[in-house]
């Protein structure tokens, strides 16, 4: 018989669990590596690095791949290089470089493009790095895309190579090296690839993922949506350095829109509203909102005096000298083309008729004359009396105008004052002939009001290419959009045949004068012109030929950004020109 051990410990049941780490509880239960995938807990996962990277890059170049359509893990390392090791580096590869083209030219082949290439873009980052402008970086960029089955995960990798690929960028999966690529686009700040590219400072600052052009401001009118991340574009021209603006679109893609819709929400800030209106599109706003609509044509009982005066004398200037020289241009779109003798003869015969008025270079007669200012009449009567061969030459030209078909049209005295806050003058009823005749007359005689009260101001010139055709009307368009800000006026210039526009000195310098330009849906013909004068990036010039009504690009100043035109139902009835919404309305 066995006796129990008394000293033996009874045994007791150990009920308690050993303690979960943070890393037990995040970490998968399972991850299986493959050629070109990882899987994590059912989850697959493909890693890119980026070997190849465009010549030229611009701010938030990385956007498209910033906001794909899809989850994507990015990681970015960006690693300071010794500017001695890299300067002789880059002295070793531009002299292997040199002997390469020499030794190609000594053979008698044709140089390679790529070479050359390089050998440009390695001088010039050599000479920025010797005067201390930049800097040199090393930097890797990854892309891990995640997807919840082989299908997804094959369909979304194809578009991430070809979004990477318009981005002129070349991707790579990272071949059985999934499990390094996959914690290196973790947060972890571990890059285990290692798979870098040379980077000078400029060039490293545009990978900058989060940067969106802004133009929102305290205080102005709303433009439209920022396409890039819809916050309000809001801005008030008065305050640039001058107030024009010009808009290039073509035919049905939204500038007039725009245009009136800027137009009204303006003129509920206190700002006057003037346009130059070739096809009546503005009647139904100046009806709503109580303004003017002045109909030329020639049976229309408003006139508009070519002869007419300001009525205040501006220190240092000639005021008669100033009319007589805007008279010229004006009467040279009538006459066409003076010879010299011609020139002079219309000089000596318009101060004449002023003279027969009274009017002289002393200011004092050129305030209020009581006999007023001469009319078209006169001028043809002077040169009548001349008795030169040149003179009659003229008056001969001159005769429709004054006992002709077009009798009445800028041979009477002045019927019209601008008085009211939004004043339209129409030229639609008149011969395509006569319309830049008209266009410049009125423009002149608005110039010589307002040039008589200092106040916020907005002139539209609507189809200005009826004025840049002829070089006259050209230069006094270019002279008005200098000298506008001195008289607190913002002009704004719109047209639709962006060739013609900017295919004279002229049209270029109205935009070079405008701190503001927009440019929407244009004609496949046009992009080239606007991306060479606009510095266009091949994105910006796809926007263009893409864009639908109303969207397209917004520059203010030196800024830029995509713009979407929005306007308030009520804002809509009023500025739309859609013949289908306005037939409709009638039908109601």
């Amino acid at each position: 018989m066995k006796l129990p051990n008394l000293f033996k410990k009874p045994k007791v049941q150990d009920n308690t669990r050993p303690q979960l780490t943070l890393e037990d509880t995040l970490a998968p239960s399972e991850i299986e590596v493959d050629f070109d995938n990882l899987r994590i807990d059912g989850r697959l996962f493909r890693t890119y690095f980026v070997s190849n990277y465009p010549r030229f890059v611009e701010s938030n170049w990385l956007e498209p791949l910033v906001s794909f359509d899809h989850s994507l893990l990015i990681s970015m390392f960006i690693y300071p290089s010794e500017s001695g090791g890299v300067l002789d580096e880059l002295k070793r590869k531009i002299a292997e470089m040199q002997a390469t083209i020499q030794t190609d030219l000594e053979r008698g082949r044709a140089i390679d493009p790529a070479v050359e290439v390089a050998l440009e873009d390695a001088q010039g980052l050599q000479d920025q790095l010797v005067r201390g402008v930049e800097r040199f970086f090393q930097f890797s960029l990854y892309v891990t895309v995640p997807s919840a089955s082989k299908e997804e995960l094959h369909n979304t990798c194809k578009l991430v190579e070809s979004t990477l690929a318009s981005l002129s960028m070349t991707a790579r999966a990272v071949s059985l090296q999934m499990e390094d690529g996959f914690k290196s686009s973790l947060p972890l700040g571990a890059d285990l690839l290692n798979l870098t590219h040379n980077m000078d400072t400029t060039s490293l600052a545009t990978t900058f993922p989060f940067a969106s052009s802004e133009l929102t401001a305290n205080e102005g009118i709303m433009y439209g949506i920022n396409e890039h991340n819809d916050s309000l574009i809001l801005f008030d021209r008065f305050t640039l350095e001058n107030f024009n603006s010009v808009v290039f679109a073509k035919s049905g893609a939204g500038k007039s829109y725009l245009v009136k819709l800027e137009a009204l929400r303006s003129l509920m800030f206190g700002t006057d509203v003037l346009v130059i209106d070739p096809e009546q599109e503005y009647l139904p706003l100046a009806e709503a909102v109580g303004g003017e609509f002045i109909n030329f044509s020639p049976s229309s009982p408003a006139k508009i005096n070519p002869f007419d005066m300001s009525a205040e004398v501006v220190p240092g200037e000639n005021e008669l000298g100033r009319k007589i020289l805007s008279l010229t241009a004006f009467l040279k779109l009538i006459l066409g083309n003076l010879t010299a003798t011609e020139g002079a003869i219309l000089d000596r015969a318009l101060k004449l008729t002023y003279q027969q008025k009274g009017i002289t270079d002393d200011p004092k007669t050129q305030i209020n004359p009581v006999s007023g200012p001469p009319l078209m009449e006169d001028l043809y009567k002077v040169l009548v009396g001349m008795e030169e061969p040149a003179a009659m030459e003229l008056a001969a030209r001159l005769e429709r105008f004054i006992k002709g078909s077009l009798i009445g049209i800028f041979s009477s005295q002045s019927t019209i004052n601008i008085s009211n806050s939004f004043t339209v003058f129409s030229v639609r009823d008149l011969p395509d002939q006569l319309r830049p005749l008209a266009i410049h007359m009125i423009l002149d005689f608005v110039w010589t009001k307002i040039r008589t009260k200092l106040k916020k101001r907005i002139m539209i010139v609507d189809e200005a290419w009826y004025l840049m055709r002829n070089p006259d009307s050209a230069e006094f368009l270019v002279d008005l959009a200098k000298r506008a800000r001195k008289y607190y006026l913002g002009l704004t210039t719109i047209t639709q045949d962006v060739e013609d526009f900017l295919a004279t000195e002229r049209g270029k310098e109205i935009i070079s004068n405008s701190s503001i330009q927009v440019l929407l849906k244009q004609a496949p013909v046009s992009i080239d012109l606007l991306a060479q004068e606009f510095d266009l990036s091949e994105g910006e010039q796809r926007l263009l030929l893409s864009a639908g009504v109303g969207q397209g690009l917004f520059f203010a100043g030196n800024t830029h950004v995509a713009m979407r035109v929005v306007a308030a139902p009520f804002e809509h009835q009023l500025i739309t020109s859609s013949p289908e919404e306005i037939l409709a309305r009638q039908s109601v």
